[in-house]
C-alpha cells in the first residue's frame, strides 16, 4: 500500500507512523483527558483498514482526517484539538515553502500528481519540467495574490476546477481555431521572419507545421486547423509541375500528347502531396513547444468546405493521403509502427461521402480503416451539426472543434457573415456536480439552493479568467494577434473588443453527472427517471450561462469537461468529505460529462441515442464514444456505427487500443494489473512492468494519450466495458 506524501512524491504506507503520531499528541495533554496505549492502536488498525478500503494511494491529508475521525469517536475531545493545533501550526510552517519542495520533488522524478497529470508529457525530461517548474510557481502566484480566497478553497476542496491555474499568472487564453487560410494567402511573421505566400503545396505544409508550433507555444489548449485551407494550394503546385513537365519534354524532344503530360503531372503531384503531408505529420510528432510536449493540434476534414469542385477535389486527394499516412502511424525508437497521439483528426459525415453511392464513400472506407487500426478520426455529422449549431438568423453551421471537444457557438460578422477561424476560448471552470448531489442528500429544494451558489461561484471564477485577459496588448503574442491567426492588430492594440459580443467564448465545464443523478434519485441514467433528472441538470446548467451572457456581453457556453488527472482529485475529495458510497464514490474516479458509466453494459448504438439528447445541450463542447474491440477484420461494422452516428448524434468517436512491448515484441493490448496496492501496465506476453519498454495508447479525454495515466484515469481505463 503507497501514500501521497504532502509534495507529491510517493512512499510506502507505515501504519507505526500513524501510531506515533497521536501518541505524541496523547502525551502532550493531560492525564485524565489522555487515551490507552491499546486504543491508539484501534485507531491505527481502523484508519489502516480505511486506508485500504479505498484502493489506492492514500494521501497524507486524507490518514490524518481519519485520525481526527476516530479520535472524535472516542469521545476524547481534548486530545482531538490537540492533534488538530499541532496539525494546523505544521500547516502554516509548511506553507513558507510548499511550491520549493512540489518543484525539487519535481526535479527528482519523485512527484507523482506531476509525472502523471498529462498523458501527453514525460515529466522526466528537462523541457517538460522546466514547463511544470514555471507552473508551480504560477499556481503559487494564483492561490496567494491572483485569485479570491473561497475559489482557491472551493478548487483545493475539489467543488470546483480552476482549469490550468500553472498558466493563469500569464494574459493567455486556453484554446483556437487558427485562420491558417489568412495566414498563408496573406503572408504571416514567426520569429521576426517575413513568410510570403507560398508557391507550392510543400511549402504551405512546411508553413502549416511552423504556424502549429508557435501557436502552441503562445496558448495553453488546443488547436485547430482545417486542411480545406491547404487544399488551394494543390492547384497551385498542379500548375507549376505541369509546366516543368512540359517544358523537361520540350528541352528533351521527347513528343508527348497532353493526355501523357496530364498523366505524368498527376503522378508527381501526388507525390507532393505525400511529402506535404508527411511533413506535418513528423514535424507536429517531433516538435516540442515551449510546454515541453508535441502541439495539440486537431486536423479537420471537411468536403462541404470547398468553394467549388475543383478545391474539393484536390481537398479529397489531401484527406485520403493524411488517412493513408496515419493508418501506417509513425515508428518508435525500435522502428515499429506505432499510433501517435496527434495530430487529432476529425472527419466529416456528408452527403457527398455518407453512402456507398456517394461520389467520395472510398474517404469514409478509408476513414474506416483508419480508426480501426489508429483510433483517428473521430466523426462530426453535418446534418446533426446544422441542426445543433443554429445562428441568430436561423442558419445551422458546420465547423470543427478547437482541440478535443470545445465548441465555438455560432457567429455572425458586421457583414452577415459566418466566422469561426480566428476565434477562440478565455478559458474553463468545473463545477464538482456529484458534491452538490450528495451535499443535498435526496432533498431536491436543497439541491437547487447549493446549485445556486456554486454556479454563483463558478461564475466569479469564470469573471476572474475572463478579467485576467482585459487589458492584454497584441503584443503578449504577436502569433496570434498581429499576424493572422486570430487576428491582425497593430503593436500595443488590447485585445479586449474580442473578448465581448460572442466573438469569444468562457466555458462552464460540468463533471459527474452520472453520479450526480444516482445521488439525488438512486436511478441511473439510463432509466427514464434518471434521464429525466439528468436532462433537467442540464437545463438548469444552460439557464445559467444564458442568464450571465445576457447580462454582460459575454458569451459564457456549457462545456462536457474532458477530465484526466481532475477525475481522480474530485474522486478523492468526495471520499473524503462524504465516505464510500456504492454507486457514486465508491471508486478512484468519476464520469465525464453526461456520459453513461464506463462498467454500464449498453450497445453503442443505444448509448449514442442517449448521449446525443445530453450532448445537445453542452454547446460549449462535448464528445461521446463507443468502446469497441479490435475492428481491423470487421469494417463493415465500423462503417455501420458511422452511419448511425451520422443520423443520430453530432461528434463521437471509437474507442480500441494500439499497443506494443518493445521487449518482446508483442503488438496486442497491454494489461492493467494490481501490485502493491497499485494499478500498473503489464505485457501479458512477457510480464514487462517497465513503462518505458511499452508504447500504450488510450484516448481519454476525447484525445489520445501515450505517457500512462494517474491511478484514477487508469482505474476506469481498467473497468471499462465494450459497447460492440
Amino acid at each position: 500500500m503507497k501514500i501521497i506524501k504532502r509534495n507529491g512524491a510517493e512512499a510506502a504506507f507505515d501504519k507505526s507512523k500513524i501510531y506515533a503520531a497521536v501518541s505524541k499528541a496523547n502525551e502532550a495533554v493531560e492525564p485524565q483527558h489522555r487515551i490507552s496505549p491499546d486504543q491508539i492502536q484501534g485507531i491505527t488498525d481502523r484508519v489502516t483498514l480505511g486506508c485500504e478500503a479505498l484502493a489506492r494511494a492514500t494521501e497524507v491529508e486524507e490518514i490524518q482526517d481519519m485520525v481526527e475521525r476516530e479520535i472524535m469517536a472516542l469521545g476524547a475531545f481534548t486530545l482531538a484539538k490537540t492533534y488538530i493545533t499541532y496539525r494546523y501550526t505544521r500547516e502554516l510552517v509548511r506553507k513558507s515553502n510548499t511550491t520549493d519542495e512540489r518543484i525539487m520533488s519535481l526535479i527528482e522524478c519523485s512527484n507523482e500528481d506531476l509525472k502523471q497529470e498529462n498523458s501527453n508529457k514525460n515529466p522526466t525530461v528537462n523541457s517538460i519540467q522546466r514547463d511544470y517548474m514555471a507552473g508551480e510557481v504560477s499556481k503559487d502566484l494564483t492561490r496567494r495574490i491572483l485569485l479570491p480566497p473561497d475559489i482557491v478553497k472551493a478548487h483545493e476542496d475539489g467543488l470546483i476546477h480552476f482549469h490550468d491555474a500553472d498558466y493563469f499568472a500569464q494574459h493567455m487564453h486556453n484554446c483556437d481555431l487558427v485562420n491558417l487560410a489568412d495566414m498563408l494567402e496573406c503572408g504571416t511573421v514567426i520569429s521576426g521572419t517575413l513568410i510570403e505566400k507560398p508557391k507550392s503545396f510543400t511549402t504551405a505544409c512546411n508553413i502549416a507545421a511552423q504556424i502549429i508550433a508557435q501557436v502552441a507555444s503562445n496558448q495553453y489548449g488546443g488547436q485547430s486547423i482545417s486542411l480545406t485551407h491547404l487544399a488551394p494550394f494543390v492547384d497551385v503546385s498542379r500548375r507549376k509541375i505541369r509546366d516543368s513537365v512540359a517544358r523537361e519534354l520540350a528541352e528533351t524532344g521527347i513528343k508527348c500528347t497532353e493526355e501523357q503530360i496530364e498523366r505524368v503531372t498527376d503522378i508527381r503531384l501526388r507525390e507532393e502531396i505525400k511529402k506535404g503531408v508527411q511533413c506535418i505529420q513528423y514535424q507536429v510528432v517531433t516538435l516540442l513547444t515551449t510546454n515541453g510536449q508535441a502541439p495539440f493540434i486537431t486536423m479537420f476534414m471537411y468536403l462541404g468546405e470547398a468553394k467549388d469542385e475543383r478545391t474539393k477535389a484536390d481537398l479529397a486527394l489531401i484527406i485520403e493521403e493524411v488517412l493513408n499516412q496515419r493508418i501506417q502511424g509513425v515508428k518508435n525508437e525500435r522502428g515499429v509502427w506505432i499510433t501517435p497521439a496527434f495530430p487529432k483528426l476529425i472527419y466529416v459525415l456528408e452527403d457527398d461521402n455518407v453512402n456507398p453511392e456517394s461520389k467520395y464513400y472510398h474517404l469514409t472506407r478509408l476513414a474506416a480503416k483508419c480508426t480501426a487500426k489508429r483510433m483517428v478520426p473521430d466523426y462530426i455529422s453535418e446534418k446533426i451539426m446544422l441542426q445543433n449549431k443554429v445562428d441568430k438568423n436561423g442558419v445551422g453551421h458546420c465547423y470543427t472543434c478547437m482541440g478535443c471537444r470545445s465548441f465555438l457557438t455560432p457567429y455572425v460578422d458586421e457583414n452577415g457573415e459566418p466566422k469561426y477561424y480566428g476565434r477562440f476560448n478565455q478559458g474553463v471552470v468545473t463545477v464538482n456536480l456529484v458534491d452538490i448531489g450528495l451535499s443535498a442528500n435526496g432533498d431536491m429544494g436543497k439541491f437547487r439552493q447549493i446549485f445556486d451558489e456554486r454556479m454563483e461561484l463558478c461564475h466569479r471564477a469564470l469573471r476572474a479568467r475572463h478579467e485576467r485577459l482585459v487589458g492584454t496588448t497584441s503584443d503578449a503574442a504577436p502569433i496570434l494577434w498581429q499576424y493572422g491567426a486570430l487576428t491582425r492588430l497593430k503593436p500595443g492594440e488590447k485585445i479586449d473588443k474580442y473578448l465581448y459580443g460572442g466573438y469569444s467564448t468562457l466555458s462552464l465545464g460540468y463533471a459527474g453527472l452520472w453520479e450526480c443523478v444516482m445521488a439525488l434519485s438512486g436511478k441511473k441514467l439510463t432509466e427514464p427517471e434518471g434521464e429525466a433528472l439528468g436532462l433537467e441538470i442540464m437545463r438548469m446548467l444552460n439557464a445559467y450561462t444564458a442568464k450571465w451572457k445576457a447580462e454582460e456581453n459575454i458569451d459564457y457556453s456549457l462545456y462536457g469537461t474532458p477530465l484526466e488527472s481532475t477525475t481522480y482529485k474530485f474522486a478523492k475529495c468526495l471520499q473524503s468529505r462524504f465516505g464510500i458510497i456504492k454507486g457514486i464514490t465508491d471508486r478512484s474516479y468519476i464520469t465525464n460529462s453526461y456520459h453513461v458509466h464506463v462498467t454500464e453494459e449498453i450497445d453503442a448504438f443505444e448509448k449514442l441515442s442517449l448521449e446525443a439528447k445530453f450532448q445537445a445541450l453542452s454547446p460549449g463542447g462535448a464528445i461521446s464514444y463507443v468502446e469497441v474491440p479490435d475492428m481491423q477484420n470487421n469494417i463493415e461494422a465500423v462503417l455501420d456505427i458511422m452511419r448511425y452516428i451520422y443520423d443520430n448524434i453530432m461528434y463521437a468517436e471509437l474507442n480500441t487500443k494500439s499497443d506494443y512491448c518493445q521487449e518482446c515484441g508483442y503488438d496486442g493490448e497491454i494489461a492493467i494489473v494490481e501490485a502493491g496496492g497499485k494499478l500498473i501496465w503489464e505485457c501479458p506476453n512477457c510480464h514487462c512492468r517497465d513503462q518505458s519498454k511499452m508504447n500504450v495508447a488510450r484516448r481519454t479525454c476525447g484525445y489520445i494519450g501515450t505517457q500512462y495515466w494517474n491511478q484514477g484515469r487508469t482505474s476506469e481505463i481498467k473497468d471499462r466495458v465494450l459497447h460492440v
